[in-house]
């Protein structure tokens, strides 16, 4: 599994890459800003975006900011234009773009396609189903980032869970536990009932369904395999970047699925590499050392 930095911060996509463990980049204009602002004016954001290009060794997601198709593919045009020289740039176009009844659901796909035929990368973002997954791939759509932290926290705040309260953002979310929870909720609601039918039609049991799941979709790692399963079997060449990852648990478990990448926060990443056990383990090779083995690399 490829491992991208999600990140605007030139210091953590740095280090990050001094590691020997980055494989490219996303951001946002939010981000892009943020970092930018703090350098009070010592750099401008186009300056900021190539040294970003320049860092990283692979692809670096930019995003538009338009919602109507013909706007979104001009947006992507100029990006690739003036940013492709210094790195790999891929653009963000949202799989949806509508706001509320304004008409424009289906101009994310139709500028994925345009673009696609142009040959501009795509990372298709925003993705919350499979159905959209689908709907991304037939565009064309070079990556497509299912946001699997968002789609915890939807689960969970459909059982009346509030974050900052109940749980906080970089907390994982055990969806084998939630799954026998449910098991144990739906046997009691079994009972009160005499027949199949009765059971089929039951509000409780329907209830508690619906309250922790998304439409089938039990969390967004969930998300993720499934979207993963459906591509392999129809053979498209889309990638799937896990995104909206929250900690490492979460991505261990994207790629026990399979999935192609993982856009990681930078503390995610230190995260994924410390273990009480292994700071234990190096205090005691440490205080092992004896003096004659040391005297092996004075020598020299």
């Amino acid at each position: 599994m490829m491992i991208f930095i999600d990140s605007a911060e030139i210091e953590e996509i740095k280090q990050a890459c001094e590691w020997g463990i980055i494989d490219g980049a996303t951001t946002n204009p939010s981000l892009i800003k943020k970092a930018v602002d703090r350098r009070n004016g010592k750099i401008t954001m186009e300056d900021y975006i190539k040294e970003i290009l320049k860092m990283v060794p692979g692809p670096v997601s930019l995003e538009v900011i338009a919602l109507k198709a013909e706007e979104m593919v001009n947006q992507a045009r100029l990006l690739y234009r003036k940013f492709s020289p210094y790195g790999e740039v891929v653009i963000k176009i949202p799989v949806n773009p509508s706001l509320g009844n304004d008409g424009l659901d289906f101009d994310g796909l139709k500028a994925i396609r345009a673009l696609s035929r142009e040959g501009i990368p795509v990372n298709c973002t925003l993705v919350m189903s499979p159905e959209q997954a689908i709907l991304a791939a037939k565009a064309g759509a070079t990556y497509v980032s299912p946001f699997a932290g968002r789609v915890d926290d939807y689960i969970r705040a459909k059982m009346g869970m509030r974050i900052g309260i109940d749980f906080k953002k970089g907390d994982y979310f055990d969806h084998n536990l939630l799954s026998k929870v449910r098991e144990a909720k739906v046997d009691e609601i079994l009972t009160r009932y005499g027949s199949a039918a009765e059971v089929y039609k039951s509000q409780d049991i329907g209830a508690i369904i619906n309250a922790t799941q998304d439409n089938g979709i039990l969390s967004g790692v969930d998300l993720v395999a499934k979207i993963v399963r459906i591509y392999r079997n129809y053979g498209y060449k889309t990638k799937v970047i896990a995104s909206s990852i929250r900690n490492a648990r979460q991505v261990r478990e994207v790629a026990e699925v399979g999935a192609d990448i993982a856009t990681l926060p930078f503390e995610v990443i230190l995260e994924m590499v410390r273990h009480y056990k292994t700071m234990e383990g190096m205090r005691d090779f440490m205080a092992d050392v004896v003096p004659q083995y040391e005297e092996i690399f004075r020598r020299e």
